[in-house]
């Protein structure tokens, strides 16, 4: 690995193909590189959750300890998403287990018994963070589908786990943009009926 990285380009890939761990070459155009494209794009945008965490997006209305741990599980998260991208490059190689799904389910629970019960629908808007909590949620759900689709094509290309695992991982955004509201709940936006109604009275 050392090596390869010492040279960014290789010019191996202008004829649109990349190779695979066991040095054959598959198209870009493959959906095996759409899913592992969406795991990168989901995973850059939590690198954009973890930076407005730790630039104190929280500390208006969030303890320090949720502060922390909050960060800290984005960055188990974003390893996580890292280790599925290994398992789509090296179907031998094992990055994500039950466990893990399991930490996140317990993450889930934890989080939403300090919510109150949701009564509507949720727009996909806010504060910044929320924003790209939601972001990051709606990518989630695309990398899930191309996932389950590279599963019908081709069963050995992903583990069922991964799948799970990015499945339970929007549930997790959907909380943590629901967490991250102040308590007032200022940046959580409801969907409302009147909205368009309005819009069509007005007209």
């Amino acid at each position: 690995m050392g090596n390869r990285l010492s040279k960014i380009y290789t010019r191996t890939g202008d004829d649109g193909s990349t190779g695979m761990a066991d040095g054959s070459r598959v198209s870009k155009a493959d959906i095996l590189f759409g899913v592992m494209g969406d795991i990168d794009e989901l995973n850059s945008h939590l690198g954009m959750v973890r930076a407005y965490v730790q630039q104190g997006a929280l500390s208006t209305f969030k303890t320090q300890t949720d502060e922390s741990e909050l960060s800290e599980a984005l960055a188990i998260i974003q390893h996580l998403l890292f280790n599925v991208g290994g398992e789509l490059a090296m179907p031998e190689y094992e990055g994500v287990n039950s466990t893990h799904i399991e930490w996140l389910e317990q993450q889930i629970d934890a989080m939403n018994a300090t919510l109150a019960p949701l009564k509507d629908f949720i727009l996909p808007t806010g504060s910044l963070l929320v924003s790209q909590l939601h972001v990051a949620r709606s990518v989630c759900r695309r990398a899930e589908r191309q996932a389950v689709l590279l599963q019908q094509a081709r069963p050995q290309a992903i583990r069922a786990t991964a799948i799970s695992l990015i499945n339970r991982l929007s549930d997790w955004l959907f909380v943590a943009a629901r967490f991250c509201t102040d308590p007032e709940q200022v940046s959580e936006v409801l969907w409302d009926s009147q909205v368009l109604q309005n819009f069509a009275s007005d007209k």
